[in-house]
């Protein structure tokens, strides 16, 4: 009668897993996602003049503020996607997020309706303006992290959830909806990203921060909606071992088992595997291979699995830790480039104060320039994938493929290149504003087109689009299948530690160079600062930067791609070296044949 139960509950499941999931649910899912984008995306550019504007809030500050927020808003991912694995599965993570992200856009639009949740305005005739006070800044910075913990929520989980409801429907048609769903995924990501740097930055310009930040409010709240309108047709997997437990285990057995001498490499019966027999560990990081030696044939169950996988660990979890650990140093070689892009505060100050216009009545808004960016990025994608590829493969004869180290490289040169710009324009901006004395008045506008901001804009493009891409592709490709989760959150980890770096080196100049003033280089009056001296000091890291990149690159040795394409070359040489082989045979043969006929 059990067993009939059982059977009975389990063709129940079945059941409900195909009746579930499919492209019905792909708009809620792009539409929660693309909605949180805008919402989220289209605060950040002009945060800086509203820090500046409402809450008396120095550049200095204001940015390092704005370098923390986005620090949480890059590391809170990983956590999401470690909760997500290990605990709450992935719709209650996304439900969770949108509801924060909601909470925080919420509580960011009430700073602009009561006049009690900021300082008031500064005094006409005496100048003075009062600071916030402790419970006003701690209001504004609740609202800051809880739209992190929304994006932390929602990010790491939409696109393996909504690929889980595509997966869920077993049919031939299977491989074509998982690649509709994705391209309609980035396609709806990458047109959120370019709303939110134009038209809800362009509302905050126009019709104030009532509105402008209202719409994102009302913007998160449809995402929320949309979300769990379409609960009940979603497929909700079970929470899965997450693989951040797996790598805890493999340094918790290892260091258990460190007084353990180390097996011959062929000791296989020593080995605890699991789902590759075959394999053995590698001699790289050697002593982490101690968490999967065997030291009791009662360590395993009679089913052959580890009755304490916290006292034994399979040799591809130790194997999946080491490529982890291993491509690290090249993954801190691309900090320096998220540290130079994460510098959105300062052209937005420098646009404000330059002349906007196209034409004679349309103004670029000061924080919408990012658009550049984005459209660069996405246009060499598109050209490089349609167009230079298939023209340089049929100049050279052959397919031609760029290596993801030499992509990551040109990326961290442009990147390079871009700061170097960056501190020209400065220079030549701050140049202009002395000559028409300006000097103490930050807010006239220079006689300069802020469209010279534009090829630091595009070089920033083209860097992210050969390094951060070619980063994204470097993981998916080294890492083994099990860790598709840590190749995806592995960059944004990167730059959430490029965004604390940088709230680092700038308080670092701005306390060396004050020298006994109030401000030093980052000071509140651009036109008194020094904003080139500080992009020349990232432009000498960058340069640094490019030749430690190169070490590591050297180090980490070739990468799967270009073992391939080694041992391709390889086995043409081999067949080369068969057929001369068998030519000269044949001489030898014809030879031997001409000798034995009588003279």
């Amino acid at each position: 009668m059990g067993e009939q139960m059982e059977e009975l509950n389990h063709e129940r499941q079945q059941l409900s897993t195909r009746t579930k999931g499919g492209l019905v649910t792909m708009p809620f899912i792009i539409a929660n996602e693309a909605f949180e984008k805008v919402a989220s995306y289209g605060l950040v550019p002009n945060m800086i003049l509203y820090l500046m504007s409402d809450y008396k809030i120095g550049v200095a500050k204001g940015t390092n503020i704005l370098f923390l927020w986005t620090a949480a808003s890059n590391f809170a991912p990983v956590l999401g996607a470690f909760l997500s694995d290990s605990y709450l599965g992935r719709f209650l993570t996304i439900g969770l997020g949108s509801c924060f992200s909601l909470l925080g856009t919420f509580l960011l639009w009430l700073t602009t309706m009561i006049p009690q949740l900021k300082p008031p305005p500064c005094n006409q005739f005496t100048q003075t303006c009062k600071q916030s006070s402790h419970s006003q800044f701690a209001f504004l910075i609740f609202a800051f992290i809880f739209i992190s913990m929304g994006s932390g929520g929602v990010r790491p989980c939409s696109l393996a959830f909504g690929a889980e409801q595509i997966d869920s429907k077993n049919n031939v048609n299977n491989e074509r909806a998982l690649e509709s769903f994705f391209g309609w995924y980035y396609a709806a990501g990458a047109t959120a990203v370019l709303i939110a740097f134009t038209g809800i930055v362009y509302i905050q310009d126009h019709a104030g921060w009532k509105v402008g930040f209202g719409v994102p409010a009302i913007l998160m709240l449809l995402s929320t909606l949309l979300f769990f309108v379409a609960s009940k047709l979603y497929l909700k997997m079970k929470v899965k071992k997450s693989i951040f437990t797996s790598f805890l285990q493999v340094i918790v057995v290892a260091y258990k088992n460190r007084k353990l001498p180390f097996q011959p490499p062929n000791s296989d019966a020593w080995h605890y595997h699991k789902d590759s027999p075959e394999s053995l560990p590698t001699k790289r990081l050697r002593f982490l291979n101690k968490a999967c030696i065997i030291q009791n044939p009662k360590d395993l169950t009679t089913d052959g699995i580890a009755s304490d996988p916290w006292s034994l660990c399979t040799v591809e979890q130790v194997e999946e830790l080491k490529a982890l650990i291993r491509v690290l140093p090249l993954w801190s070689s691309g900090i320096m480039m998220s540290i130079n892009v994460s510098q959105s505060s300062f052209p937005v100050i420098q646009a404000s104060t330059m002349d906007r216009h196209m034409g004679p009545s349309f103004q670029i808004p000061a924080g919408s320039f990012a658009f550049f960016t984005i459209v660069v990025l996405t246009l060499w994608v598109v050209l490089y994938d349609r167009v230079v590829i298939p023209f340089a493969s049929r100049i050279r004869g052959k397919p031609v493929h760029l290596g993801v180290k030499l992509r990551m490289g040109i990326g961290l040169v442009f990147s390079t290149m871009a700061v170097v710009v960056s501190a020209i324009v400065e220079h030549s901006r701050r140049k202009q504003a002395i000559k028409q004395g300006l000097l103490n008045n930050p807010q006239a506008i220079v006689s300069m087109s802020a469209m010279w901001l534009v090829p630091q804009y595009c070089l920033h493009g083209l860097a992210e689009a050969f390094s951060a891409i070619s980063q994204n592709e470097f993981y998916y490709s080294e890492f083994p299948k099990s860790m598709s989760s840590i190749a995806a959150s592995l960059f944004l980890l990167g730059m959430a530690v490029a965004n604390l770096l940088a709230s680092l080196i700038l308080s670092t100049i701005e306390r060396l160079t004050k020298n006994g003033r109030k401000e030093g280089w980052i000071a509140t009056n651009i036109n008194q600062g020094r904003y080139d001296s500080y992009y020349w000091v990232l432009a000498i890291m960058s340069f640094v930067n490019l030749f430690y990149f190169m070490a590591c690159s050297w180090a980490y040795g070739p990468c799967v791609d270009e073992k391939v394409e080694k041992d391709s070359k390889t086995s043409d040489s081999l067949d080369t070296i068969e057929e001369l082989q068998r030519a000269r045979s044949v001489v030898v043969e014809r030879q031997s044949l001409f000798k034995s006929l009588p003279s």
